[in-house]
C-alpha cells in the first residue's frame, strides 16, 4: 500500500514535487525580495540612525514638525510621506524578525518615522530592551556620530 497525501491521493513524494513546481516562481521573486530588502536596510538603517540627534531618547519633549514649518500643505505632504515609509519599514522589519535581515532595528527605524499616540513609551521601551541601545550606538560610533543619550 503507498502512502497518500495530496489531493488527488498521489504519493507524497510527488505531490511534493508538484508543489514545488507550482510555487517556485513565487518563492524566487521572493527570495529575490528578501535579499533586495536586506540589502536596502544595511544601507537605510544606518543612514536614519546616524540622522538622529544624539539626545532623541532622552528628550522631555519632541519638537512637533506641523509647528516647525510655516507651509502647511507642505508639512502635511512631508508627514504623510514619512508615515508611509515609517510603515513600510515596519511591516518589513517584522517578515525580517523570521528571515535574514536587521528586523529589530528596521522596525525601530519604522517606528521612528510614524506619527501615533504612545510612540515616544514604546521607542523608549524598544531602545531599553536588551542590545538594542548598544547596537544603535556601534552604528553611531562606526559613522563617528556621538552616541545616544540612554532615557532615564
Amino acid at each position: 500500500m503507498t502512502e497518500t497525501c495530496g489531493p488527488l491521493q498521489m504519493g507524497c513524494q510527488e505531490f511534493l514535487h508538484e508543489l514545488a513546481a507550482q510555487w517556485q516562481p513565487l518563492l524566487l521573486w521572493a527570495s529575490g525580495l528578501s535579499l533586495l530588502l536586506f540589502l536596502a536596510t544595511l544601507i537605510a538603517v544606518p543612514v536614519v540612525v546616524t540622522r538622529l540627534p544624539h539626545d532623541y531618547f532622552s528628550r522631555p519633549q519632541r519638537a512637533v514638525l506641523r509647528n516647525s514649518t510655516g507651509e502647511y500643505l507642505a508639512s502635511l505632504l512631508v508627514i504623510v510621506c514619512k508615515n508611509i515609509i515609517g510603515l513600510v519599514l515596519v511591516i518589513l522589519g517584522l517578515i525580517m524578525l523570521v528571515t535574514p535581515g536587521q528586523g529589530l532595528l528596521t522596525l525601530l527605524v519604522g517606528l521612528l518615522l510614524m506619527n501615533f499616540p504612545g510612540k515616544y513609551w514604546l521607542e523608549r521601551w524598544l531602545v531599553l530592551r536588551p542590545g538594542v541601545l548598544r547596537a544603535l550606538n556601534w552604528l553611531r560610533r562606526r559613522r563617528g556620530q556621538q552616541q545616544f543619550d540612554k532615557p532615564a
